[in-house]
């Protein structure tokens, strides 16, 4: 599988397409294949380390989590055990936190 990763800090340019495993979904989590993603401002913080405070939580001098994108639509693909509303094949969209 495809993903926009980063793994410094910086302007756009320093996103790659790289080659990732396919997440396993946890308990309380849905594997969702994504059809649609956006860009807002809380994504351009994240990849530019801004503001410098923080990077307390998502990494000092490099990202801890490389994942961009937070608002996506698309289809479960996935449920942990834990998960009832929610089945393979169901149109979803809203917000994704970032797995730690």
């Amino acid at each position: 599988m495809k993903a926009a990763v980063y793994s410094r800090y910086g302007a756009p340019d320093v996103i790659e397409i790289r080659d990732v495993g396919q997440p396993v979904p946890k308990d309380n989590e849905a594997l969702i294949k994504v059809r649609a993603a956006s860009v807002n401002p809380l994504d351009m913080g994240w990849m530019r380390g801004e503001p410098y405070i923080a990077r307390m939580m998502g990494g000092l001098r490099k990202p801890k989590d490389q994942r961009l994108g937070v608002d996506v639509a698309g289809q479960v693909e996935g449920v942990g055990k834990n998960i009832i509303h929610f089945k393979p094949g169901d149109e979803v969209f809203g917000l994704c936190r970032w797995r730690e």
